[in-house]
């Protein structure tokens, strides 16, 4: 009888990094991404083709691309992971009531708000033991669903591309007009705030961003000057120190109003712009969980935004249909 091929007990990870590299297109975000430095995930790749004797990845590009072996690796690599994570599912849910395990993806400008009660929930409920959460933009909850590095993901994005996902919508609300406290010129159309002040957006790499400017360019409103970043934070900021106006729904704004900041909120001049708010999760994997969770974030959210705007205040900004 032939003996088995003795495999480094490295080897399931170094296949998650070259799919994670192969994936994002980059060694630095493929790190990034499993919570890697950029060397050690060059390591990882090092080891596999020292495994393999065979280069993975072309190194003469910029970025690096897989070679023929790397695609090949690639492949396999995937359904090997894939496999190992059913296997997982199946095993945590066998022989028992509970869910032992639940990774999730929060929407980075409501994880703080929704943290404490989805962890209680999980907890409480489900009986769940190991909980891993990450903060994020849509574009990084779809990278966590694609390589099942995530079980459920609260985004901006429904992600009506992927299979095998059921979804369950949180809340949709309206896009607002967000000024400095200290603006008193003119808010009956954004071409007559943008005289006096330039607009604070979400950068083009998030959804919210490609989303508004889409509806601007619909509604033939080009921008003068535009400051951009990643965070709803940091463009709650900018608008407070009075360097802008923004466009932001009230679970984009929560942090900024948490903490205090000076903005004045109106509703937007335009046609109406709004976003939905869903719970993405992978089908029959985690019970009931996921529409609990859509409707504790419903409750959560809702809460939080009463206490700054009022109930009927709310009631004009999310659509309760």
């Amino acid at each position: 009888m032939p003996q088995p091929r003795q495999f480094s007990p490295g080897l399931i990870r170094s296949l998650e990094v070259l799919v994670a590299v192969a994936e994002t297109g980059q060694m630095r975000s493929g790190a990034r991404l499993l919570g890697l430095t950029q060397p050690a995930a060059s390591q990882h790749i090092a080891a596999l083709e020292k495994e393999f004797g065979t280069t993975l990845l072309d190194r003469s590009t910029r970025p690096a691309r897989l070679t023929h072996a790397g695609l090949r690796l690639h492949s396999q690599a995937q359904k090997i992971l894939h496999a190992l994570t059913d296997m997982e599912t199946e095993m945590r849910h066998t022989g028992g009531s509970s869910i032992s395990l639940i990774r999730m993806g929060l929407q980075a400008s409501i994880a703080t708000t929704l943290t404490p009660a989805l962890v209680s929930l999980a907890q409480d409920r489900y009986g769940v033991r190991d909980i891993t959460l990450h903060a994020g933009q849509s574009g990084d909850h779809e990278r966590l669903l694609r390589t099942k590095q995530a079980d459920l993901a609260i985004t901006s994005n429904p992600f009506l591309d992927l299979d095998g996902l059921d979804r369950h919508p949180i809340l949709t609300e309206a896009f607002l007009l967000v000024l400095p406290a200290s603006y008193s010129g003119p808010t009956d159309s954004l071409e007559a705030v943008q005289e006096r002040l330039p607009l604070v957006r979400f950068a083009d790499s998030t959804n919210a961003g490609r989303q508004i400017m889409q509806h601007l360019r619909r509604l033939r409103f080009e921008p003068r000057r535009v400051i951009q970043a990643d965070r709803s934070s940091m463009v709650t900021s900018c608008v407070a120190e009075g360097m802008g106006f923004s466009l932001l729904t009230p679970t984009l704004l929560i942090d900024g109003l948490v903490e205090n900041m000076p903005l004045r909120l109106l509703p937007l001049p335009v046609v109406g712009l709004s976003r939905t708010l869903t719970v993405v999760a992978r089908t029959g994997e985690l019970k009931g969980l996921p529409k609990d969770v859509a409707a504790l974030s419903h409750k959560v959210l809702r809460e939080k935004i009463d206490e700054f705007v009022g109930p009927q205040g709310t009631k004009a900004i999310l659509d309760e249909s």
